[in-house]
């Protein structure tokens, strides 16, 4: 049986040369490419793969938000996710979300090929190395409203914007900020962000 295979990755080279090494075996066919995640879940849809091989980091919507997506319109759909972002956080919101298989951009092709055959199996493949990553980072210490207050510091947004678009006011913003600072142990919006990013918790 011929598994019907998706790659989204943004790096167009990347991309071309996975797709043109999983197209020498026999049993794996690459039905769909796509450059960013919205691209991804029209491919998805249109083409309905057996696998969806995500980069973690597209424009549009990150891997993980496709894989949510996909797991709502495309239930039958195995995910994976290919990072060269290996951060606790994001290997958290992954298993979280369902997908299925969580590797690093270092590995092999034939090892690929051997990975999207388990995930279509029902199987599912985190490495140990980023896997032990997460047990060492830990939980997030900050609460979900911190969490996305914060996400929207990331993007250099004022305090007004940030309390617009979260429909709060400025000083609770303020207040979310500060306290997820006080709990990375950062300075400052600034550095809580570095810090948060770092462990994939943002």
């Amino acid at each position: 049986m011929t598994i019907r295979i998706l790659l989204a990755d943004d790096e167009h080279l990347i991309r071309g040369a996975l797709a043109a090494l999983l197209a020498l075996e026999d049993d794996l066919t690459v039905v769909a490419e796509a450059a960013t995640g919205p691209e991804a879940l029209a491919m998805a849809k249109a083409h309905r793969p057996d696998v969806a091989v995500l980069d973690l980091q597209m424009p549009g919507m990150d891997g993980i938000e496709v894989a949510t997506e996909l797991r709502r319109v495309l239930p039958e759909c195995r995910t994976m996710i290919v990072t060269g972002h290996g951060r606790p956080g994001y290997l958290k919101r992954a298993l979280e979300v369902g997908v299925r298989g969580f590797l690093p951009k270092t590995v092999s092709a034939a090892d690929l090929a051997g990975l999207i055959r388990t995930v279509r199996a029902g199987g599912r493949y985190v490495d140990p190395e980023l896997a032990a990553d997460a047990i060492a980072a830990g939980e997030s210490p900050l609460t979900p409203r911190e969490t996305d207050v914060l996400e929207l510091a990331a993007h250099g947004t004022s305090i007004a914007e940030i309390a617009e678009r979260a429909s709060l006011s400025s000083g609770t913003v303020r207040n979310y900020l500060s306290a997820a600072a006080t709990k990375l142990g950062a300075e400052n919006r600034h550095a809580a962000v570095r810090i948060a990013r770092e462990h994939g918790w943002i």
